[in-house]
């Protein structure tokens, strides 16, 4: 999880994903990331603010339409572990209008991203198709 160059396995919607600092992954671990958006490519910048394995993980991402400062939780249950998300999203320019519609696509969509991942996981599919 921690590694963001898994994504693009469970997030049809990453493109690709670099680290750029060296060394092991851990708080102030940065990472660039493509992603596609109304059919575009736009680029994000990720660092991790908080790194408590295996329970907590705090990052900052940085878009051209907004930053999110987000955290995700792991707290184990039986027969496996609740991941729970919580993100502050800060909307730029224009963009900020559409901030009510942008939230709920945004939390559908991160819904969507966690069940692939939980699918992922759980051997149910191999890899997640990429879009064309």
């Amino acid at each position: 999880m921690a590694d963001e160059r898994n994504e693009p396995c469970y997030n049809p919607r990453i493109l690709r994903v670099h680290k750029l600092t060296p060394g092991p992954i851990g708080q102030g671990t940065r990472f660039r990331a493509e992603t596609t958006t109304m059919g575009r490519a736009a680029g994000i910048a990720i660092r991790y603010t908080a790194y408590q394995r295996p329970r907590r993980l705090g990052s900052s991402i940085r878009m051209s339409a907004a930053d999110i400062q987000g955290t995700l939780t792991f707290d184990p249950i039986d027969g496996g572990t609740r991941m729970g998300w919580l993100w502050d999203l800060r909307l730029r320019g224009w963009y900020r209008l559409l901030t009510p519609v942008i939230a709920r696509s945004g939390q559908r969509l991160e819904q969507a991203t966690w069940a692939s991942l939980k699918q992922y996981l759980e051997g149910q599919r191999d890899r997640v198709p990429q879009p064309r």
